[in-house]
């Protein structure tokens, strides 16, 4: 089997505007979504003096069908709760929006930088404009193993967009996140612990689940994840330092389509993104319809890589970071940061 998806480049979709204190470090790493009204909106990550994010809100502006502009509507989420807030640091960064035609909800994930670093936590919404917060994820303990995966910094989590069979076998909402083993940043020198049979500390791409019955019975239980499984680790040059999930997975005939950006270069300890000197590609991963835990094919080399001067020069320069799917028409389009400052667009295609 050989992964048959391209991307194709469409155009910058927004840029910082002049003025406006929000965004005075860029925009990025945007979710999306579409209105009762069938309107498609970005909800970008927007980011203020002090590397402090939110969540913004903007009408996406189509010309013959294609996205080209947005237009500002102001702040989906801000980081208006403690556990979103440190004492150096805040932040509500890099939302991933699914529509769950079951649940008839977005539901978002994002990263809370609060007290304790980086922390995955969820949203949801009726109609992409007012949220509401489900607060932050919680990872059941599995004894098989060995340790707690709430203790550990956690990124790039997003949900299916319809229920898949468990590893139980029971239907169930499955979540892709990328959990980080190196306790160094919490306390000086704890180092890494990596959960029992796992012999490689870069960080991979794992998934969760949480029951459907359990869902239906209330939505609060979207935050409660058990059955972990590893899903994928680095295993190309362009993975050579960490892999994570990007927009959520697409449901194509040969399963699950996961586009996932691969990091390479040198990576200093810590969170601060300025320091490193990395080049982040965009890659893909299929998933088993039936088994979501397992990986049928991956594309060895990337799909799309920082050739621009939008890609290659910004906050943190060479960075294409896909975080968002959405279908206009006939044509799929993935929706990406630019070096940490721009958004841009490309076209998703089926080659063969």
């Amino acid at each position: 089997m050989t992964i048959s998806y391209t991307l194709t480049r469409v155009g910058v979709l927004m840029t910082p505007e002049p003025g406006n204190d929000l965004e005075i470090e860029g925009v990025l790493n945007p979710a999306t979504g579409h209105t009762p009204d069938g309107a498609l909106y970005l909800l970008p990550r927007l980011v203020a003096a002090g590397n402090v994010s939110r969540v913004g809100l903007a009408k996406v502006e189509l010309t013959d069908g294609v996205p080209t502009g947005v237009s500002r509507e102001g702040i989906a989420l801000a980081p208006d709760k403690g556990w979103e807030r440190g004492l150096n640091n805040a932040g509500v960064e890099d939302p991933r929006v699914t529509w769950i035609p079951s649940q008839g909800r977005h539901v978002m994930t994002y990263v809370a930088f609060g007290p304790l670093g980086p922390k995955p936590a969820l949203a949801v919404s009726s109609d992409l404009l007012s949220w509401e917060r489900l607060g932050p994820l919680h990872f059941e303990y599995q004894p098989s193993l060995d340790t707690d995966l709430n203790l550990f910094p956690n990124k790039d989590a997003v949900f299916f967009p319809e229920p898949v069979p468990g590893p139980d076998g029971e239907p169930s909402y499955a979540m892709l996140h990328r959990p980080m083993w190196d306790l160094g940043w919490f306390r000086e020198g704890e180092g890494v612990h990596l959960p029992a049979d796992v012999t490689d500390g870069r960080p991979g791409i794992w998934v969760s689940f949480a029951p459907v019955a359990d869902v239906e019975r209330d939505v609060r239980n979207l935050v409660h994840l058990r059955n972990h499984r590893l899903v994928a680790m680095p295993e190309y040059p362009f993975e050579e330092l960490k892999i994570g999930a990007g927009p959520p997975p697409l449901r194509v005939p040969e399963g699950w389509l996961v586009i996932h950006h691969g990091v390479t270069g040198e990576q200093p300890e810590g969170f601060d993104p300025t320091t490193q000197q990395v080049i982040y590609a965009a890659g893909a991963l299929l998933l088993d319809a039936s088994d979501v835990t397992k990986v049928l094919d991956r594309t060895a080399e990337p799909i799309l890589v920082p050739e621009t001067d939008d890609e290659r020069i910004g906050t943190v320069g060479n960075v294409v970071f896909p975080t968002a799917i959405e279908q206009v028409g006939d044509v799929h389009y993935v929706f990406y940061g630019m070096a940490d400052s721009k958004i841009g667009v490309a076209r998703l295609d089926r080659s063969s």
